[in-house]
């Protein structure tokens, strides 16, 4: 199925457009979960682990995606990644659908191999070898074509998605993303457009594209302005909470 249909579908299950972050900060955890796991970077990971499946556990049923941010695994090292590993399988195992907050993007071989890591397949010898336990990954596609592509190919070719950094929630974003070209078009308005193109081969049935689109509720006249753009591309939308973005009940099309 296509990947966003899955993405939809559970959101209609649940009846909730919202995902739950999974962002480890060790001065974050519970204080029963320092106490029991301490000493070492592989107790910590455990009491992560433990953690982001007691959070699942009580979440599975009403929040239809899971979103892990690597960089928050990686500061943990290679234990870390395993504990990445095991909260995306336990997350996919308990029907969510998980979103890979990574960010990647790089051009020719190193976009292939981007891709091949999270939403593709590496090949070795005869076999091919892959994370079937991820639906989509964000994508940082400021290097243009050449770095989507093999995003795109890989979801084609696998079922999968991706969400493309379109207008970032961030403060500063808008000294590069909010220039105006030539044409009079903003950067974030250029890249909306081809985020539209690049989706057009994967459409599924509730008219959203595979290829989908990160837009930050803290812009909220510049998201209008990229949900009135983009009718095929399904927004994540970033900003709640601490960054005190506002919610644009318009933007969830579902």
């Amino acid at each position: 199925m296509n990947a966003i249909d899955q993405l939809i579908k559970k959101i209609k299950e649940t009846n909730n457009p919202t995902v739950i972050g999974l962002d480890p900060r060790y001065e974050m955890l519970p204080n029963c979960i320092k106490q029991k796991y301490s000493g070492s970077i592989e107790k910590i990971c455990e009491g992560i682990l433990e953690y982001n499946k007691t959070l699942i556990d009580h979440v599975q049923d009403i929040i239809p995606a899971v979103k892990p941010q690597m960089a928050f695994y990686e500061a943990f090292g290679i234990e870390g990644m395993k504990c990445f590993q095991e909260t995306c399988k336990y997350a996919k195992e308990k029907g969510m659908i998980v979103i890979v907050d990574a960010k990647r993007g790089d051009i020719g071989s190193t976009a292939e191999s981007y891709s091949n890591a999270y939403i593709g397949k590496t090949k070795v010898e005869d076999k091919l070898y892959g994370l079937d336990y991820i639906d989509f990954i964000t994508v940082n596609a400021y290097f243009g074509t050449d770095c989507v592509k093999p995003f795109i190919e890989d979801c084609k070719k696998y079922g999968k998605g991706i969400f493309i950094l379109v207008k970032t929630s961030n403060p500063s974003s808008g000294e590069l993303q909010d220039l105006k070209l030539e044409n009079g078009k903003t950067i974030y308005e250029t890249m909306g457009n081809l985020v539209e193109k690049w989706g057009e081969d994967l459409i599924g049935e509730y008219g959203y594209s595979s290829i989908a689109a990160v837009v930050g509720a803290t812009y909220p006249e510049q998201l209008q302005t990229l949900r009135a753009q983009m009718p095929h591309s399904f927004f994540l939308i970033p900003g709640y909470g601490a960054q005190r973005g506002q919610s644009q009940r318009r933007c969830f099309r579902v």
